[in-house]
């Protein structure tokens, strides 16, 4: 993790949950934000610019609730007054080899992060899990099996918020206890398509100083199988050889096409 993390480190893990907070919690670069009608959205420890407090401090300070928090911690290093809160938590997973391409271009514009080098390098490390929050293969795998110790975990994956948002806004609104109109239920698909995310100043990055836009918009393309576009044959057969020593759980099944 960068200082930023580290440096707030006592105040991350000395966090008071709060029985009705909501957690998302997504590898990062693996999320689509969803507009649910929630009082309050807090980017838990998600400080773009060291100047700000961090999203702890805001979100200890927010006296509504429910409180939607985001994280991209692994289930390990999560606060652990979430677990004795039993707090809802909804994980959004994406296919790997999208996620490393969508990381890529991440580490390109963000200026917090160290350069990524080339691309054939950068997957590389993807692959041997030294990036920032550690591995994918032990995010993901580590959220799913948190399910045998918590039940108020609702797990999604990307590809099906593509395929089908309004069935997977149900399965959201069912976990959280929603029951939005037929209005607001449109309202929230279409806000939640990319391009309209793409235009919008609260989802788009736009105004956060340390994101070099030029170099790589923070809404990139949000497709399902642009990894075509930047894998060659040879290292999408290396990925695949490793992903397949790495992944054994045959219930969690990603999809890298829609």
């Amino acid at each position: 993790m960068t200082n930023h993390y580290t440096d707030n480190w006592d105040n991350v893990q000395n966090f008071k949950a709060r029985p009705d907070d909501i957690v998302i919690a997504t590898y990062p670069k693996a999320e689509r934000q969803t507009s649910i009608p929630i009082h309050e959205r807090v980017p838990f420890l998600e400080t773009k610019n060291p100047s700000l407090p961090t999203g702890t401090d805001l979100a200890e300070k927010l006296p509504t609730s429910p409180r939607l928090i985001k994280t991209h911690l692994p289930v390990q290093l999560v606060p652990k007054s979430f677990w004795e809160q039993n707090c809802r938590i909804v994980y959004v997973a994406r296919n790997a080899k999208d996620t490393a391409v969508s990381y890529f271009h991440f580490g390109r514009m963000n200026m917090l992060q160290p350069e990524p080098g080339d691309w054939s390098s950068f997957l590389q490390r993807f692959m041997e899990g030294k990036m920032l929050f550690g591995p994918w293969y032990d995010h993901v795998t580590g959220w799913w099996e948190k399910k045998q110790t918590h039940s108020k975990r609702l797990y999604l994956f990307y590809e099906d918020l593509i395929e089908d948002t309004g069935r997977e806004i149900d399965r959201l609104c069912s976990f959280l206890g929603l029951s939005p109109s037929a209005e607001e239920k449109e309202t929230v698909i279409r806000g939640v398509q990319f391009d309209n995310m793409k235009k919008n100043k609260m989802t788009n990055y736009s105004t956060v100083q340390v994101m070099d836009l030029k170099v790589s918009p923070f809404m990139r393309k949000g497709k399902v199988g642009d990894w075509r576009n930047h894998f060659t044959v040879a290292q999408s057969e290396q990925f695949d050889e490793d992903y397949n020593k790495k992944m054994k759980n045959p219930m969690q099944q990603f999809r890298t096409e829609v």
